[in-house]
């Protein structure tokens, strides 16, 4: 039996939560095409009982901290380079390799490291063969593994070259679970995420949710969440014209709690405004950053 810790780094946008929700083949993380989507370490477990456990971990793109919840985001990383038995690289293939390797080099990790090139179906002429050549003689890269997370290319040789670094050992959690984290922490990011798809660059960098209520009735599950904004202005823009943007934001999410908990679901929402929660500590562990 294999059972171990693969914690995912990179630079933002380079893939890591379609490579997790690959590797799960369920949606564990949210994904949007705007940097820092994710902003808490979340474990995902794929099972083969009697075989391994192999215990994934979506980190935050590494940044430079602007505001306290960006240092929160960059402490869920800390604690992965922490219990990392593995770690996954993920480079995607059309970014400055350089300043991959110089985010790779600061993590002085001492664990086995995979790089691992995604992304390979959108890479530019060349870039393949100038990302091997590169990586390859760098200390950290034990094995480069060339993949595409989106178009699920080489996850089997992804897997083959992490079984081959995993160590030997019983399982870490019960094979049935998925997750470590309460359902209600991945329906705040999926309607989190309805707000990184719907509304411009600016918004979503202001918002978070809080689930406040999560009751399993016996046809329907009620949840009710805060979206919480930094201004009255944004508040207003996410409420939109008599109410149409919530009322997006709410359809659009209900549909994939409901997918994700295999239940009918009445979701309520409100917004409200706390000025300058990303530098407030105490706001910050409210929401659920520790």
């Amino acid at each position: 039996m294999k059972s171990g810790f693969v914690n995912i780094f990179g630079r933002p946008n380079a893939g890591k939560s379609t490579l997790l929700n690959a590797l799960i083949g369920e949606k564990m993380a949210i994904v949007s095409p705007k940097v820092q989507t994710t902003r808490h370490r979340i474990k995902a477990f794929l099972n083969k009982p009697g075989e391994y456990q192999i215990i994934f971990s979506d980190t935050p793109g590494i940044i430079d901290p602007r505001y306290k919840l960006h240092e929160k985001m960059m402490g869920s990383v800390k604690s992965a380079l922490e219990d990392a038995d593995v770690a996954l690289l993920l480079v995607d293939a059309n970014e400055n390799f350089e300043e991959c390797d110089a985010i790779f080099q600061a993590l002085r990790l001492k664990v086995p490291c995979i790089v691992v090139l995604n992304k390979i179906d959108q890479a530019a002429n060349g870039k393949i063969k100038l990302a091997e050549s590169f990586f390859a003689d760098k200390a950290y890269c034990k094995q480069l593994v060339k993949i595409s997370a989106l178009e699920n290319v080489h996850l089997d040789k992804l897997l083959a070259a992490i079984m081959g670094f995993l160590p030997e050992a019983d399982p870490f959690y019960s094979e049935e679970d998925l997750s470590d984290l309460p359902t209600k922490f991945f329906v705040g990011e999926m309607i989190r995420e309805k707000i990184y798809e719907l509304f411009g660059d600016e918004i979503p960098y202001h918002t978070a949710v809080m689930v406040n209520e999560f009751k399993e009735k016996e046809n329907i599950v009620k949840i009710q969440a805060d979206i919480i904004v930094n201004r009255e202005t944004q508040k207003a823009i996410i409420i939109g014209d008599r109410g149409s943007m919530i009322k997006q934001v709410g359809m659009l999410a209900r549909r994939d709690i409901e997918a994700f908990i295999q239940q009918k679901v009445f979701l309520e929402l409100f917004v409200k405004v706390r000025p300058k929660w990303r530098d407030n500590e105490l706001q910050l562990k409210e929401y659920g950053y520790k």
